[in-house]
């Protein structure tokens, strides 16, 4: 509970503001608080650009390029966040989380760029998944995982926001997406 509690007293200047610049308010509940955050690190552009817009266009050959100094490429990025998603929601319904070794450079190094058109699907589903599961979650539930649940909405904007950095050190980002 304490956490829930500090999850939303660190939230709620950040919500009060952008409820104040949006014309559709919907009435501050920790359900639309962490649908709010998952939205923008997924599909809702707002105050910087979600997984979907950052991805968008990114040809294979893109999602692998490196710049040569150990830093990650869009599509290990992408492969990162899909597989953290789902490895933290399985184990909010109760279930068995995909076999992890606990190297987390695994979750980087394992993305393909043969499929990298099957990680932007699998990335957009998991978070499509993780907004469903806050949709659908009794209050009890959230209460206990808000926490967990606002992490990954941190982290998902974390490495997007390096998705963003690489896509214009590559020259493949268009400004007029989101960030200039």
């Amino acid at each position: 509970m304490r956490k829930t509690i500090a999850v939303v007293l660190l939230c709620l200047p950040f919500v009060a503001f952008a409820q104040d610049q949006k014309a559709e308010q919907k009435p501050f509940t920790l359900r639309n608080l962490l649908l709010e955050q998952l939205k923008a690190t997924h599909t809702n552009k707002d105050w910087f650009v979600p997984a979907n817009i950052a991805v968008q266009g990114v040809t294979p050959e893109q999602a692998s390029w490196t710049d040569g100094h150990g830093n990650h490429s869009v599509g290990q990025l992408a492969y990162h966040l899909a597989f953290w998603n789902a490895q933290e929601l399985a184990k909010l319904k109760g279930e068995t989380p995909a076999k992890y070794s606990g190297k987390n450079d695994e979750t980087f190094s394992d993305f393909d760029a043969k499929r990298w058109s099957d990680a932007v699907q699998q990335l957009d589903q998991v978070m499509l998944n993780f907004e469903k599961f806050v949709e659908s979650a009794d209050e009890k539930t959230l209460e206990k995982d808000a926490s967990t649940i606002a992490t990954i909405a941190m982290h998902n904007a974390y490495h997007i926001g390096q998705i963003i950095y690489i896509r214009r050190l590559q020259g493949s980002w268009n400004p007029e997406m989101g960030v200039k």
